[in-house]
């Protein structure tokens, strides 16, 4: 089986597709993120559902590339008898979904082998295929997948296999299309005008970025992943493609990711809006108003694409998972968790928009007093944490931490923007809080906070402390909490979020260094003023990326290797803030007047 890092990501705004090394196509959900998946490869079941398309002589690419700016693949061979690329993409969505494969002979003249194998539900049904005059036509239930190209095809032991000679100068093209079954064959695409249209789309897209400096290509091809982890039609955005892809191989640490977590809101719009993706952002605003709307006792921590708040957690017993890796989960129990640093992460979200998009109703300040009005009551109750502990409940310290994020914003939008509301009542509750921190989340004999109180657990969550504003980012206690997590919290320097055989998580087995957790640590050591330390971290970490520049949600330090789900939303988010603090930390250095007995060493 393909390594997690083995595999590139297309998309079309609606639905992504994964494509491994050998040509495969191994993960696609239809018609949306989260609906059941039509190729299942990656959970490894039986006959599961993939598309293969590669040189009949086998083996993995030679090189591949996403063209620049663009979520189009392109992924070369060289064989004995000449060199191939196979093209892959998703057009823009209409009314259908479409996966365009185009087979281009480079040189010479390579013999090529596809293997088609439809399964939906996650591998459990399979369709009644047919041929036709246009190709293959097949259905289950309510979801009919089309399939034409002029290469030849013939159906072998419930799959269909196009073995043909691709020469140089030719281009065969391959288009399978995904229609509710009740509506009859849309229109099929022609490969190649769709090739340009995509093109044209994302460097449109890639175009409006306005960052600069020295990681502009990391922070661009981030940028266009999280892109592509955007449903179009709500402005939500993702966590993963994927689910249940395991965060130590053969464990039960399985989960969905494909839904849209609050925990991420703020430093998605931090990272949408530095680059100068204001309509991004503004659809991210609008998707979260909307989620969040109803009664803030019924405040959530994650939700589907389209704001449900039903998301039940079920396994998949017909499948074996990743590497044998189970349960298979689809849903995640976990949004019925009570988090408390999501009332926190909400209002720091809207407080930004109401500051950088210049954009506020009433409506949506009603919203954020009365969703504040339930947190005054709850704050101090024990909840979740932010890593969605499945054990008992505790008093995480990053979750009164948040509790005082909300107090301090809404306090900022009375006194600074002029809106209604009871401040002197904030205020009080805002101290109240921080001293609640202060004198039970930090641990004074260590100089360090700890993941909750009364325990000596330490947590990456801390790293935030920072950069929410709680304490400056060269307080003693900071930069203590720094080098207890540097001591205490890391493998090979990179940051794991916490030590779950010692922190009570309700749950089995281990996980590896956490991607997003370790960006934290770059801004937290940038912050103390640990310039040349912080970007070495960085640049370590893009050293983790796979050689199209993607990453999951961990690093298996032991396994040098990917792990969890992928591409993974928090980890982008956080690699494009980190390189933005960075490059704007060289501005304000280079603009530092330099001594004169310094100057001629320069």
């Amino acid at each position: 089986m393909a390594r997690i890092e083995d595999y590139a990501v297309v998309g079309d705004l609606h639905t992504g597709a994964l494509v491994n090394k050998e040509g495969s196509i191994d993960w696609l959900c239809l018609p949306r993120f989260d609906s059941p998946a039509c190729f299942n490869a990656l959970l490894d079941t039986p006959e599961a559902g993939r598309w293969l398309l590669a040189p009949a002589s086998g083996g993995s690419c030679t090189r591949r590339g996403y063209r620049d700016g663009t979520l189009i693949l392109e992924t070369e061979w060289d064989t004995e008898d000449g060199t191939v690329r196979v093209i892959d993409f998703m057009p823009p969505r209409d009314s259908v979904a479409d996966i365009v494969r185009i087979v281009e002979g480079v040189s010479g003249s390579v013999k090529m082998h596809g293997e088609l194998t439809l399964r939906f539900d996650y591998g459990h049904i399979i369709p009644w295929v047919r041929k036709d005059q246009y190709g293959l036509h097949a259905i289950a239930g309510p979801d009919a997948v089309y399939f034409v190209t002029p290469a030849p095809l013939h159906g072998e032991n419930m799959h269909s296999v196009s073995d043909f000679t691709v020469n140089a100068g030719e281009r065969v093209p391959f288009v399978l299309t995904w229609a509710p079954s009740h509506v009859g064959r849309p229109h099929t695409v022609d490969a190649e005008e769709v090739l340009g249209t995509t093109h044209s789309f994302w460097r449109g897209w890639a175009s409006q970025c306005t960052v600069e400096g020295k990681y502009v290509d990391a922070v661009i091809r981030s940028l266009v992943t999280l892109k592509a982890l955007t449903y179009a039609p709500t402005g939500g955005i993702v966590a993963a493609v994927t689910t249940s892809l395991p965060e130590q191989p053969g464990g039960p640490r399985n989960w969905d990711y494909r839904y849209c977590w609050l925990r991420d809101a703020t430093m998605t719009l931090q990272a949408l809006l530095a680059a100068g993706y204001t309509a991004e952002a503004a659809a991210w605003r609008d998707w979260l108003l909307r989620a969040v709307a109803g009664d803030p006792a019924d405040l959530q921590i994650m939700y589907g694409i389209h704001g449900e708040r039903r998301l039940p957690e079920m396994e998949l017993p017909w499948l074996k998972g990743y590497e044998n890796s189970s349960p298979v989960r689809i849903g995640n129990g976990a949004a019925e968790q009570l988090q408390l640093d999501v009332w926190g992460e909400v209002l720091d979200c809207l407080a930004l928009t109401r500051n950088s998009l210049l954009k506020h109703t009433d409506e949506a300040w009603d919203v954020q007093v009365a969703l504040m009005e339930h947190l005054e009551t709850i704050w101090d109750q024990p909840d979740n944490g932010l890593w969605e502990m499945r054990g008992p409940r505790r008093h995480f310290t990053h979750s009164k931490v948040m509790a005082w994020v909300a107090a301090d914003r809404m306090v900022k939008g009375v006194r600074e923007s002029g809106l209604p509301g009871p401040v002197e009542r904030w205020e009080k509750l805002r101290d109240t809080i921080h001293r609640d921190v202060m004198a039970n989340g930090f641990d004074a004999k260590r100089n360090t906070f700890v993941q909750s109180y009364g325990r000596p657990e330490l947590d990456a969550s801390l790293l935030l402390i920072p950069r929410v504003g709680f304490l400056p980012p060269d307080d003693p206690r900071v930069i203590g909490t720094i080098e207890a997590i540097q001591r205490e919290l890391t493998e090979d320097g990179f940051v794991l979020r916490y030590r779950p055989a010692e922190s009570d998580d309700g749950l089995p087995g281990d996980e590896g260094v956490f991607l997003a957790c370790s960006f934290w640590l770059v801004e937290a050591l940038l912050g103390a003023g640990r310039h040349e330390e912080s970007r070495q971290l960085f640049e370590r970490l893009l050293d983790l990326r796979n050689d199209v520049g993607l990453l999951s949600e961990e690093w298996g330090v032991r396994l040098g290797r990917q792990l969890g789900n992928t591409p993974q939303a928090f980890s982008h988010f956080a690699l494009v803030t980190s390189a933005l603090e960075l490059h704007q930390d060289t501005v304000r250095r280079s603009d530092t007047p330099i001594p004169p007995e310094k100057a001629e060493t320069r």
